[in-house]
């Protein structure tokens, strides 16, 4: 996916690219995972679709529910949403941190190159 050591680093430009469509990516991760929260909540709650917003943001932000859970197929949602929650959180910072680690990592090893 990334160049090879051997090759000279991307340009800035083309750096500045590639930290966009890893941003898209993970904004397209958090938007999908807020999505299933979302529909998650209001089919095993009955929240509506602002609480079951609420809710799905709160967990996905790290912060925690906001509602009363009041079946057992809420809280088994509320529990695996939040597990899958913390995850995404790994995933978007993988996804926005590789290229940063890459370039550095890169740089350093081309110069060992020459």
């Amino acid at each position: 996916m990334y160049e090879h050591k051997r090759v000279p680093p991307i340009s800035r430009g083309q750096f500045i690219a590639r930290l966009a469509r890893h941003g898209l990516v993970a904004v397209g991760v958090i938007c999908a995972s807020l999505a299933v929260g979302v529909v998650g909540f209001h089919v095993t709650e009955g929240y509506s679709w602002l609480d079951s917003y609420v809710n799905a943001a709160m967990l996905l932000g790290g912060m925690g529910q906001v509602g009363a859970l009041n079946s057992v197929a809420g809280k088994a949602f509320a529990g695996t949403y939040a597990l899958y929650a913390g995850l995404v959180v790994i995933v978007v910072m993988g996804l926005m941190l590789a290229p940063v680690i890459h370039r550095v990592m890169h740089k350093y090893h081309w110069d060992e190159a020459k």
